[in-house]
């Protein structure tokens, strides 16, 4: 949507903004472009880790890095800590050579991330990797924060499973040629790349980001201020999606369970917007918050009515009980989180097109 009309807008409110504030940053893509692209600071917010590390890895400093230098050091500590062990895999990738590999991983107790996800949604030899780079990372910030996001990019480009880590791929005759391309991917190469694209971008002011609420985090707006507000329009907890990347974000996989490798749901961030019960009321709080403090919003959300019991329509009324709306259509590839005929089966399409809104809030006198 940055550039598709989005982009456009957001420089465009940004010119007479004080600060800029990103309630629901999730892959920290319209919070760093904000603070690239404009001289405000920006400040970014979401209920998960590991977008609060993708975000501040470029709004939390205000110089390029040296991506060989940081990558050089941090492979070389690397090194030093892999141990010496037979790891299974390699070769043609059988059902019985996964479940090999899984039982192996199992019994890595030393190894927290071979542990939960060797043989799942990666190989042991990846598992073991993330695990080495997930300890040696800089010791200082902002040069950790900038390597730890390189490394969640690269587990989420090396993850297999069909977009997100909701389910990863089982070796059955469709799935396993999807398994065996993911778990020949090299995690240092997708690391040092990530690191490379990374590196170079940086915040024209310092900005931050925390783990909060957006109920919460609304709190601390100020008149002059842009609120981001792009809320969740699944039913099911995002946390779900993304609980490996979160996992690497923490560097606490924990107890895992099931075909899907999930730590217990009680330990899992849950959202009250993805609560077809609770999402009108908490969408109306929200808003109401925004519009007492006299901050300007820009709110982008699907034109079409989603599971977690929201709509277009609804998001337009509610929005006009508080502030001036003015709207924009525009299409958009969004993800259907969890679907699967883009790789195999035939099922809900990992992505397809849709009309999506991007409203422009003005608080009412």
């Amino acid at each position: 949507m940055l550039q598709n009309g989005l982009g456009t807008l957001l420089r465009a409110e940004c010119a007479s903004a004080n600060r800029f504030v990103d309630l629901f940053a999730g892959s920290g893509a319209v919070a760093c472009f904000v603070a690239e692209e404009t001289s405000l600071p920006v400040l970014a917010s979401d209920l998960q880790e590991f977008s609060v590390v993708l975000s501040e890895a470029i709004i939390g400093r205000e110089k390029k890095f040296d991506a060989d230098g940081i990558w050089s050091k941090w492979l070389k500590h690397g090194e030093h800590l892999f141990p010496n062990l037979r790891i299974p895999g390699g070769g043609d990738l059988t059902q019985s050579k996964v479940f090999d590999c899984r039982a192996w991983s199992e019994q890595q107790t030393l190894w927290p991330f071979v542990q939960a996800y060797g043989g799942h949604y990666y190989s042991p030899k990846q598992a073991l990797w993330i695990d080495i780079l997930r300890r040696t990372l800089p010791e200082r910030k902002p040069f950790r924060t900038v390597a730890l996001a390189a490394l969640i990019h690269a587990a989420s480009h090396c993850a297999a499973s069909p977009g997100h880590t909701a389910q990863p791929f089982q070796p059955t005759r469709k799935a396993k040629k999807f398994l065996k391309m993911a778990w020949s991917k090299d995690i240092l190469t997708c690391t040092r790349q990530a690191l490379a694209t990374i590196a170079p971008h940086f915040a024209m002011r310092k900005g931050s980001a925390s783990v909060a609420d957006a109920i919460t985090a609304a709190q601390s707006l100020k008149p002059g201020d842009i609120a981001f507000i792009d809320p969740p329009y699944s039913g099911v907890q995002y946390s779900r999606f993304y609980h490996v990347l979160e996992a690497i974000a923490t560097g606490e996989p924990g107890v895992v369970t099931g075909a899907g490798r999930y730590p217990d749901r009680t330990i899992r961030p849950q959202s009250q917007f993805s609560l077809k019960a609770h999402s009108r009321g908490v969408l109306h709080d929200l808003l109401k918050i925004v519009a007492e403090r006299q901050a300007k919003a820009i709110l982008t959300f699907p034109d079409h009515k989603c599971s977690n019991g929201l709509s277009g329509d609804i998001i337009q009324k509610t929005s006009a009980e508080f502030f001036q709306v003015a709207v924009k259509t525009v299409k958009s590839n969004f993800s259907t989180l969890g679907g699967n005929n883009s790789t195999i089966g035939n099922g809900r399409k990992a992505r397809q097109m849709a009309q999506e809104l991007i409203l422009t809030l003005t608080p009412k006198k």
